[in-house]
């Protein structure tokens, strides 16, 4: 019997997990992929936003400048990949300049500190490379861009070292009250739990349903991006926004944490939820509205395109109420939910709480997490490091200096790893120029040499996406003469 049962490794699951592993708690965590953080908490843009765009009186614009402040102490706490880059809402015309005034009085009323209202000039004295078209723009300093994947899986790889239960390739198909429990179903067994959280993202509407009559629709709604090649230099040095409308924030162009440059994402609406193909359509529509802000954009700098499903809904806000006996949606989450997603697991709590879940706090417990990045060591220290950690002086992915003692204590902390993206999200590896083109083989290798894990067993990123069926017919030649 589990005290609660969380459906969902996302940004927000993990974060609840995290909270809740604090506590003398039995906590699960129920994941349908073959890894944390395979939905919107991997494929987005990235951001920590400022707190300008949401209503004043939405869960929204009241988290967002708390859940901002938030994530900046916890990317210390956890060892996260993360630079306050700020942020510049730009305008061209009149109707740009009402907007931004508007965002400017939503922010004070937010709580968004040092905002700035700018003209042209003045946003091009920040950045160069904006268009001389730009009239007005809006300067939000308190924002910034993260590594979301790492920033999910820090929070589950701490959550499972404090005792929560992670179950990976189990999806969640029917939700049964049993008077004081819940039974939760997957197709591979079932799961006791006085409470449960429904963490599910893009299918949080489901889930919902399973306990409870529909009080929201998720509209999953589709968002493409380009990724330039680290070789196009600094272009700008702040994320920069059009001015936004009701279905998106606009298609960005942004620094990354990897020092590419980032440029989308569009919005479409799709019926398949689990569709994340990117499109010709898609990819020129972000190609022809993105260089607007930034004229200098090359977008034949290319290196990879991707696609993520957000999930917006018909209820306008974020849906996090107790819905049933002992149940909890956390649902709804678009953007910021990157950004609020440590506050909603802390006011998850609180509802909890009231529902009657006890929490006593444990007299041991480390939310703490640190990372060896080899790259980040100075040069003066290095030999002394590898001297004393070997594997450390075998680079394996060149295009991001990356070693084989980063991979295996990756490996190492907690979380099932069977696939190359997930040694990416973790380490890096494959992010550069070839895109694993070189590296992949070797990760091949230490993988299974690791886990144990057979190389026909491996994948891509998730189930199914298999890289190797069979030695080649001249292994099976060679083996027969031997």
């Amino acid at each position: 019997m589990y005290d609660l049962a969380i459906i969902g490794a996302g940004v927000v699951g993990c974060c609840l997990a995290y909270e809740c592993s604090r506590y003398n708690l039995k906590v699960l965590l129920l994941e349908k992929e073959n890894d944390v953080s395979l939905g919107a908490s991997r494929a987005n843009t990235a951001i920590i936003h400022g707190g300008y765009d949401p209503d004043p009186d939405t869960l929204m614009g009241q988290m967002n400048v708390p859940g901002a402040y938030l994530t900046m102490d916890r990317v210390e706490t956890l060892d996260v990949e993360f630079i306050k880059t700020g942020s510049l809402i730009v305008g061209f015309d009149e109707k740009d300049a009402q907007v931004i005034q508007e965002k400017y009085e939503k922010g004070l009323i937010n709580g968004v500190k040092g905002m700035e209202i700018l003209n042209g000039d003045e946003a091009r004295d920040r950045e160069p490379q904006l268009s001389p078209e730009v009239t007005i723009a809006l300067w939000v300093p308190d924002s910034g861009v993260i590594n979301p994947w790492e920033f999910t899986l820090a929070h589950a790889e701490v959550a499972v070292r404090e005792g929560v239960d992670l179950k990976l390739n189990h999806e969640v198909t029917g939700i049964d009250w049993q008077e004081d429990h819940y039974l939760v179903h997957t197709p591979e067994e079932s799961f006791a739990a006085r409470y449960v959280a429904n963490c599910a993202g893009i299918h949080a509407d489901e889930i919902h349903s399973m306990v409870a009559e529909p009080a929201f629709k998720i509209e999953a709604t589709r968002g493409q991006y380009y990724v330039l090649d680290r070789a196009v230099g600094e272009i700008i040095k702040s994320v920069i926004f059009p001015c936004p409308n009701a279905l998106t924030k606009g298609i960005l162009v942004a620094p990354t944490v990897h020092g590419n440059i980032l440029v989308g994402p569009d919005a479409e609406r799709i019926d398949d939820k689990e569709n994340t193909s990117t499109t010709a359509a898609g990819l020129s529509h972000v190609a022809q509205n993105a260089s607007r802000c930034v004229p200098g954009l090359n977008l034949r700098s290319n290196i990879r395109n991707y696609a993520g499903v957000r999930a917006n809904s018909d209820y306008g806000d974020f849906f996090l109420k107790i819905v049933a006996p002992h149940f909890l949606d956390i649902a709804a989450i678009k953007s910021p939910g990157l950004t609020c997603a440590p506050v909603l697991a802390q006011e998850a709590v609180k509802l909890l709480q009231g529902e009657g879940l006890v929490y006593t706090p444990k007299a041991e417990w480390d939310g703490t997490r640190k990372v060896v990045r080899f790259k980040e060591i100075p040069e003066e220290d290095r030999a002394a490091f590898i001297a004393d950690h070997p594997d450390y002086g075998r680079v394996i992915c060149r295009c991001e200096t990356i070693t084989e003692g980063e991979i295996v204590a990756a490996l190492k902390r907690g979380l099932p790893v069977v696939s190359l993206d997930g040694v990416k999200r973790r380490t890096g590896t494959g992010m550069g120029r070839c895109q694993g083109g070189f590296c992949g083989p070797r990760i091949v290798e230490i993988l299974c040499r690791e886990t144990g894990i057979s190389p026909e067993a491996i994948t891509q990123d998730k189930a199914g996406s298999y890289i190797l069926c069979g030695p080649t017919k001249s292994e099976v030649q060679e083996e027969e003469r031997a």
